[in-house]
């Protein structure tokens, strides 16, 4: 039960993304205790590391802040924390606060816990550390501690937003044919991608299902206006066979057909994602600790960040996937000592 009181301790400090700084404080006081680690503080990034002559550099990383929400509201009842950030990821931070006070182990650690993950990723404190520090984010093999219900989760998917604007003509709805409505021109659009069939993609033995989503739309001058402007958002979840600029040539053509002179297809933003690189010995090794078989990351996260600066990676950590961000979210004893468990032997 100590270990869940370790973690509700962690979840009552307010870090909703932006506010890590008291977080950051206490992370950094604990590391500090511990003499054979070297702690560097970056803004709100806490990073620890043996300097050791050890032949290899495993990194273990994980992010400080949350969504928004009430830490307040945390609870333990029996063997269960409730609580935001329970899962997500306050239990693994816990975890590797625990193992990084501990013994020296068979490869040298860098503990890595940063700030601003839940946000745009040009906010994320790792990106802030790989600019102000590049050389913390040196290793051979990477874990990110995203809850995975004890599965390694390998790899990530890549990312992209596109907004598409359709334009039509301005005139009364009580003589809608001297005009044309372009509310119901995006209309044909959405349908297009409600009706996509995801995309599944095997590599390394694990399989990718990709997305497609409506997630904003726009349009509309007044109850008595056929509107002559209409714009929504897609979201695009690419698996890591494909980079964001071929995902959204893809997007375009697919719906190329209801496009007219004039329409706008714009690609806001993306991250490519990353590939699971089961091959690699340590991530194998990994995955027979769990004693579960690997699947595949369908969000993306910082492994693809890892994989960006050469660093294989995959996601490992306490709790369930599926609870994070929810009013629910909650991490039993059992998932935080598994991952603790596995951590440790993978270590030493």
């Amino acid at each position: 039960m100590s270990q869940l009181a370790d973690v509700l301790r962690l979840v009552q400090i307010d870090s909703v993304s932006g506010r890590e700084a008291a977080l950051a404080d206490h992370v950094e006081s604990v590391l500090r205790d511990t003499a054979a680690l070297e702690v560097v503080r970056v803004g709100d990034n806490v990073v620890a590391r043996t300097t050791g002559h050890l032949a290899t550099r495993v990194i273990v990383a994980g992010h400080l802040d949350t969504v928004p929400g009430d830490p307040a509201a945390a609870r333990i009842d029996a063997d269960v924390l409730t609580g935001l950030g329970a899962c997500d990821m306050k239990g693994s931070l816990a975890a590797m606060l625990a193992v990084a006070s501990g013994p020296v182990t068979s490869s040298e650690v860098t503990w890595i816990f940063y700030a601003r993950e839940e946000v745009s990723r040009a906010e994320s404190g790792l990106l802030e550390l790989a600019f102000a520090r590049p050389d913390l984010l040196e290793g051979d093999v990477a874990i990110l501690a995203e809850p995975t219900a004890g599965a390694v989760e390998a790899g990530c998917q890549g990312t992209l937003r596109v907004r598409i604007d359709v334009h039509g003509a301005r005139a009364h709805t009580a003589r809608p044919f001297t005009g044309r409505n372009a509310i119901h021109r995006a209309a044909a659009i959405i349908t297009r991608v409600a009706n996509y069939e995801p995309r599944h993609v095997a590599l390394d033995g694990v399989e990718f299902v990709e997305q497609l989503q409506v997630v904003f739309v726009e349009g509309g001058v007044a109850a008595n206006v056929v509107p002559d402007a209409a714009s929504f958002t897609i979201n695009h979840r690419v698996a890591p066979d494909r980079t964001p600029d071929e995902a959204a040539d893809w997007l375009r053509s697919y719906v190329s057909d209801l496009l007219e002179e004039g329409d706008e297809f714009v690609v806001v933003d993306g991250a490519p994602g990353a590939p699971p690189l089961l091959t690699n010995e340590k991530l194998r090794e990994l995955v027979e600790l769990t004693g579960v078989a690997p699947r595949a990351k369908f969000g993306w996260t910082d492994v693809a960040t890892f994989h960006e600066r050469g660093v294989p990676a995959t996601n490992f950590g306490a709790g369930d996937p599926l609870l994070a961000h929810r009013s629910d979210e909650s991490l039993a004893l059992g998932e935080l000592e598994d991952f603790e468990r596995v951590l440790r032997e993978w270590l030493g």
